[in-house]
């Protein structure tokens, strides 16, 4: 087993109490048989050259345990790329909820001032009423005392109906303020919202842009090589150019062949102008188990140290930092065909590079919501 720690340096566990210790410099002649799990600290040594020294069981496991730490935070980078998704989309539901808020309110607003106006209405029709009433009364005031008396009875309750419509009518105003106050409040509210959610759609259409325009970029590079050996696909935002062995390598080997280098080097040269990509390189093989001697034993070990031939190269011959790099071994696990074909281990038996853009700008504007 293979672990690297903090300084770039090398163990490999022999024995339960005995690992040898490998500098960089001598990395060429070892692979890596597990994929290193962060994507800013930690980078996967190239090739292994010579043994060093020996180290203690105890700092093998403590280079252990680091290196689980980093896979949990490749992982925790996932799920956080994964929530900004469904942050926007819980943005997008809220946004909708509020909207059907709003039109409750206007809904609700129209309602109460509609009840206003017939208010309003029969208040004018009362007071009608009672100056009718008033003017009967005073016709009639000289008449019989109880005529006069049932004309002030009926006077006495149409005073009371409009004054308790007068109240319904204030109540009713107040209410109407109420709401209308709070619609106002709730549309400040939702404009916010909606310009929240227009900023994290045009980002988003951004770094879509930036994939389809990098995928063209890729894609016109590649040009001679595409149906040769070599295919370049999106998709969850990613870009994937996917080699086949015959492409790279000889069967069972990691040197890169002349062809594949020259593909390499123009990849390269597309990476230097996009600086704002990292890139992950998967080594795969089909499932026929590898009987190697020497440090490369089985599928782990050719698929990792057939990443690290693939990084090497890229390095040599660009100028990108090494820090958006990560080389990892896939072995046979994550085939593309599971039949049991030649033809679908020949598919199977390939390398990816992976380009996925950074969220940096993504992830600042969802920590200021």
């Amino acid at each position: 087993m293979l672990i690297i720690d903090n300084d770039l340096q090398i163990f490999i566990l022999k024995k339960p109490y005995y690992c040898l210790f490998l500098t960089e410099k001598d990395c060429c002649k070892y692979n890596l048989f597990q994929k290193l799990p962060t994507m800013k600290k930690y980078f996967f040594l190239l090739l292994i050259t010579s043994v060093i020294a020996c180290v203690p069981a105890s700092k093998f496991e403590a280079e252990k345990s680091k290196r689980e730490n980093c896979e949990k935070d490749l992982a925790n980078c996932k799920t956080s790329s994964q929530s900004l998704e469904t942050q926007v989309n819980e943005l997008k539901n809220k946004m909708t909820d509020e909207e059907k808020q709003l039109a409750g309110l206007q809904k609700d607003t129209s309602i109460l001032g509609n009840t206003y106006r017939n208010l309003t209405s029969k208040y004018d029709k009362l007071n009608d009423v009672n100056e009718n009433l008033l003017d009967k009364y005073n016709k009639l005031i000289i008449g019989s005392n109880s005529e006069s008396q049932k004309l002030s009875g009926q006077l006495s309750t149409t005073q009371e109906q409009l004054q308790k419509k007068q109240d319904d009518l204030k109540q009713l105003q107040i209410e109407l303020d109420r709401k209308k106050s709070d619609l106002d409040v709730l549309t400040v509210e939702l404009k916010k919202r909606e310009d929240r959610v227009k900023e994290l759609e045009a980002i988003l259409k951004q770094k879509d842009d930036a994939v389809n325009n990098l995928k063209k970029t890729v894609s016109d590079a590649l040009m001679g090589f595409e149906g040769k050996g070599l295919t370049v696909t999106m998709k969850n935002g990613k870009v994937y150019v996917s080699l086949e062995e015959s492409l790279l390598f000889k069967s069972g080997k990691w040197a890169v062949e002349p062809k594949g280098v020259e593909v390499l080097k123009k990849l390269a040269k597309v990476l230097e102008t996009n600086s704002d990509i990292n890139v992950m390189v998967e080594g795969h093989t089909d499932n026929v188990e590898m009987k190697g001697q020497g440090d490369v034993k089985d599928n782990w070990d050719l698929s990792a140290v057939r990443a690290t031939s693939v990084v090497k190269i890229i390095t040599n011959n660009s100028s990108v930092n090494p820090k958006r790099l990560t080389a990892a071994g896939r072995a046979e696990f994550f085939p593309l065909d599971d039949s049991k074909t030649k033809e679908a281990r020949a598919k199977n038996r390939r390398t990816e590079i992976i380009l996925t853009p950074k969220l940096d700008e993504l992830l600042k504007v969802l920590e200021t919501n």
